[in-house]
């Protein structure tokens, strides 16, 4: 996942797969067809994002809906060559948003889907009742003994996600001069199973994790402060040394879909939803092992004065 240049998360997340610029979906920008191609990242609040928007397309306004998994720099790519119509929960990209926004005008903005991410540091809650003071990233180094794994060197863990988050995690344990070594556990999937597994032991650990996350119900973590974020701190991807920036989380249409891509384009904009409704259908995809259709369908059930205000022209 990204934030800035960072992320996210998922960021960032708080975060995929496909390489979009090298395959084209059928439907997306089909003139005059009711279809719409939404790009779902790979981090579960994503996902709950693109499974309410379809199933609202679907059932509410009859269109037909294709999804395709793309990392986060590749799906401005593609959003750009009308291969996909809509990104619903991007984390902020600043030169693709110069490129493609500004300068080419090829995308638009969607505006904000209601969701405020954020990016940081985390220990469980457990670990920070015991050792207050492991909450101050001065602090990290000593505790580095208790944090390390046979994956980290003889170094404390970092627990990352994916690789193909764009994050600043080794720059800043290299610039704040932290005895730690990032450790990628492959995917956000594989990343909670470790946190989990680590909670059930009641192991300390240390991880890079974002918000709005739904796992946060389950294993209570309390963020460690970084260096304070100041606009340009992470300018200079080499000599970041400062925390994540808190991200309103914003939507993407390609252009020419937001001209003339009708109601579909219309209830996109509208899409609007707390963290709150994220994480509740976040949970029932990742933790309930509901289908995102069965979760979109179970959200959308108990939430029609929310998203009828959407299907308004």
């Amino acid at each position: 996942m990204a934030v800035v240049a960072a992320g996210v998360l998922l960021a960032a997340t708080g975060c995929g797969a496909a390489d979009m610029t090298k395959q084209s979906s059928p439907f997306a920008n089909a003139k005059g067809a009711r279809t719409v191609t939404l790009s779902v990242q790979s981090w579960v609040g994503a996902q709950a994002n693109v499974a309410v928007a379809q199933y609202l397309l679907e059932h509410e306004l009859g269109y037909r809906v294709d999804t395709v998994q793309v990392d986060e720099v590749p799906a401005w790519d593609a959003l750009s060559q009308g291969r996909v119509d809509a990104i619903l929960e991007d984390w902020g990209h600043p030169d693709q948003e110069q490129r493609y926004v500004k300068d080419k005008k090829t995308i638009v903005a969607g505006g904000g889907l209601g969701v405020t991410g954020h990016i940081g540091w985390f220990v469980p809650t457990y670990f920070a009742k015991q050792h207050p003071d492991v909450t101050d990233w001065k602090n990290l180094n000593k505790y580095a003994d208790q944090l390390k794994t046979a994956e980290s060197g003889g170094k404390g863990q970092l627990l990352d996600g994916s690789p193909s988050y764009v994050t600043n995690d080794k720059a800043l344990v290299d610039n704040l001069k932290l005895n730690y070594q990032v450790v990628f556990s492959g995917s956000e999937a594989a990343q909670i199973t470790q946190i989990k597994q680590f909670a059930k032991q009641k192991k300390p650990f240390l991880t890079y994790w974002y918000t709005p996350q739904w796992l946060f119900q389950q294993v209570p973590m309390t963020e460690v402060k970084l260096p304070a974020y100041k606009e340009g701190c992470d300018a200079d991807p080499k000599k970041i040394a400062c925390a994540y920036p808190t991200t309103p989380l914003q939507k993407y249409l390609n252009a020419d879909f937001a001209r003339g891509g009708g109601d579909a384009a219309a209830f996109l904009k509208n899409f609007h939803w707390t963290t709150k409704d994220q994480n509740e259908v976040s949970l029932l995809i990742a933790d309930k092992k509901l289908s995102p259709e069965a979760a979109a369908k179970e959200w959308v059930d108990g939430h029609r004065s929310t998203w009828e205000a959407w299907l308004e022209k």
